[in-house]
């Protein structure tokens, strides 16, 4: 049975994402999914995109905003146009998207079954149904504005879909897998992303099953005006003893993603992010330089493969700090430091490099990235964590040699220390 895996809180931010940031998110985002699947199949890339900490670190790595909803759409607007040219080759799909593109859902997914060979209607009705079920059988402030539905060849699916709360300034996020999912209307989720706001009205948490047979029979009894006469009845009963005594609701594990832009020590694991970096120190000479041919790539971009490397091959437990995933690429918002651009093309031209020689079966650059975060385990276990906000600014220091760029435009050097 599928089971929620926690919650967090998704600051609703404006904007959007300009455009020498979304075409690189593309070929970033197909580019990891596809090393995801090269090493370990399709399923696994849809487990990772139903772990909601790993899906908020994914979109970290690529340089969007660490901690907000944005990076719900960005996402999956970069695997829809990112996957879309290889669907036939890697039998991944990527369906929907945010506002009308999520209406047109049902109809992606017939006309894809039919060329792929699934049942395509019977998917549109699942996708119809995962959103009825965020929408209506979990009643939690949220109205739904993105649906997205990624599916495989052989029928395995994964949906993410997102609602907001405006009068909060929140979005939530949700997460379904069809690996174990035996009832829609039964905890069917893999994981439910937002903000807790007190008691919600959730249908489909299986202590509802009696409810749910009991709400039917009540209609079939009453009907429409006998059910709107007991809640009149009802609703001077509501600070009862009995109701005070009501059970709460089961309390999920859940990612807290704060308002603020700037990143804080206290956001990501110190310990973790100084691993990867001494990693990329450690090895980049004895595993790279004989197999990264790209002029120009040089031990920042080494630094960031690291993190990337562990985008593709960490375990779910390593995802509880989607902060840390930011210092690969920044952020275009400026935050922990504008996108270092030069850094961010080396990154997917290495990967792309990686992944073309091992389709021909010369797999020893996507070996060596595996190592690399092989060997950031073991470092982990040394390193003590540094001052991260020492390497936020040495990182804002040398932006502009990097091709730094945010939302607020290009980097400039920064200025010269006034004469003591």
């Amino acid at each position: 049975m599928a089971s929620r895996a926690g919650s967090a809180d998704l600051p609703l931010h404006g904007g959007h994402v300009p455009k020498w940031l979304a075409d690189r998110m593309t070929r970033l985002g197909a580019v990891i999914s596809e090393a995801i699947v090269y090493h370990y199949g399709r399923d696994e890339l849809l487990r990772r995109l139903a772990h909601p900490f790993w899906f908020q670190s994914f979109g970290a790595v690529m340089g969007m905003d660490w901690h907000s909803s944005g990076i719900t759409t960005s996402v999956i607007g970069a695997l829809k146009r990112g996957l879309a040219p290889r669907a036939s080759e890697l039998g991944i799909h990527v369906c929907g998207g945010r506002g009308k593109h999520s209406r047109r859902t049902p109809q992606e997914l017939v006309a894809i079954g039919e060329r792929a060979g699934f049942d395509g209607a019977a998917l549109a009705k699942a996708s119809r149904l995962v959103a009825k079920v965020d929408s209506a059988a979990v009643q939690d402030g949220f109205d739904l504005y993105l649906h997205s539905f990624i599916v495989t060849d052989d029928g395995r699916w994964a949906v993410v879909q997102q609602g907001m709360d405006g009068s909060r300034g929140l979005a939530r996020r949700y997460h379904w897998l069809s690996e174990g999912l035996k009832s829609f209307v039964d905890e069917p989720h893999a994981a439910i992303e937002g903000a807790a706001q007190g008691e919600i009205v959730n249908l489909t948490d299986r202590r509802a099953e009696a409810s749910r047979r009991l709400q039917l029979k009540v209609l079939e009894a009453l009907g429409p005006d006998g059910i709107a006469r007991e809640l009149a009845s009802l609703a001077h009963s509501r600070e009862s003893p009995a109701a005070r005594a009501a059970p709460n609701q089961l309390l999920l594990p859940h990612l807290v993603m704060p308002s603020r832009h700037e990143v804080t020590p206290g956001d990501f694991s110190a310990p973790r992010l100084y691993a990867s970096l001494a990693a990329a120190a450690d090895r980049a000479p004895a595993d790279f330089a004989g197999l990264l041919l790209l002029p120009g790539v040089g031990a920042r971009t080494v630094r960031a493969l690291a993190m990337v490397a562990e985008v593709v091959h960490g375990a779910p437990c390593r995802f509880a700090d989607p902060a840390r995933f930011s210092f690969a690429h920044g952020g275009k918002d400026r935050h922990p430091f504008p996108v270092p651009l030069v850094v961010y093309d080396q990154t997917i031209g290495v990967l792309k490099s990686a992944l073309r020689k091992a389709r021909l079966g010369r797999g020893e650059e996507l070996a060596a990235l595996k190592r690399l975060d092989d060997q950031a385990r073991l470092a982990e276990r040394e390193e003590q964590g540094q001052n991260g906000g020492l390497l936020i600014a040495e990182e804002r220091r040398l932006s502009h040699t990097l091709g730094g760029r945010s939302v607020f435009g290009w980097e400039s050097p920064a200025p010269a220390p006034a004469d003591g």
